[in-house]
């Protein structure tokens, strides 16, 4: 694996890990206004990423290679939606908006399904990552570095808010900034991951390359749909995250149409 790559999957853990040291600055629990904006843009940066990065290089492929375009997109992206209701089904977690823990019933702390919701949210993120930069070490035309990059600093923005957003409920309950700090990174540590893993998959079945970028948008979307928007537009002033979505989803064309 060469640098770029190896700098490519680390990005979006640096947004994470930033966006948790924000509980060393930050007093007070972040404003429900602002953390309503920040999960809107973040499903918008998402979304975006899930059509631009992943759908179309994935029909483009398959277009490319003479198979009928739209098989790989549509099967990737049904496996990819199954795969995180599995996870979700069977992984006990708990979201920041909500008292009672999701998955098969656990004797775990509360912070600990804080922590495993978040990382949840990133196993696709990583594999997103991971997908685009073994297009690009299988020297696939419809994947660039730019491009890579452009998805990487794309999520790795997204993630920002997301590592505050954890980390500040972990210290309203009761952690201290340190261990709370650590919990919210350590929750960013499962895209690297995720990414190593989908290029080493990858280069071993390469004709898998569109499946698994359609799968990797599956699984986003089914995050965004399941769990950031109805988070986002939960209670009052819902109409700020829906102002998140446009900045976010603006901003993901943007970087991966100017540098794609």
């Amino acid at each position: 694996m060469n640098e770029n790559v190896l700098l490519g999957i680390l990005i979006p853990f640096a947004g994470t890990t930033l966006g948790a040291a924000m509980v060393f600055f930050m007093r007070k629990e972040m404003n429900e206004r602002l953390q309503k904006l920040l999960l809107g843009f973040a499903s918008g940066v998402m979304i975006a990423a899930s059509v631009w990065s992943l759908l179309i290089p994935a029909i483009d492929m398959a277009e490319q290679e003479g198979g009928t375009a739209w098989v790989p997109a549509a099967a990737g992206f049904l496996l990819g939606m199954g795969f995180l209701l599995v996870l979700d089904t069977v992984t006990p977690h708990l979201h920041f908006t909500e008292e009672n823990p999701e998955g098969m019933p656990a004797h775990l702390k509360k912070t600990t399904m804080l922590v495993l919701a978040v990382t949840l949210h990133n196993i696709p993120e990583g594999m997103a990552v991971g997908v685009t930069f073994a297009g690009v070490l299988a020297e696939n035309s419809m994947m660039t570095l730019a491009g890579a990059f452009a998805l990487s600093v794309g999520i790795a923005i997204q993630n920002f808010p997301e590592g505050a957003i954890i980390s500040m409920p972990l210290k309203g309950q009761g952690l201290s900034k340190s261990r709370a700090f650590v919990y919210g990174a350590l929750s960013g540590i499962v895209e690297p991951v995720a990414a190593f893993l989908t290029i080493l998959l990858t280069s071993f079945v390469l004709p898998l390359l569109p499946y698994l970028l359609a799968f990797a948008a599956g699984a986003m979307i089914y995050v965004v749909v399941e769990e950031l928007i109805p988070e986002a537009q939960s209670g009052n002033h819902s109409n700020i995250s829906t102002i998140g979505v446009a900045l976010g989803f603006t901003l993901m064309m943007i970087l991966d149409v100017a540098l794609g």
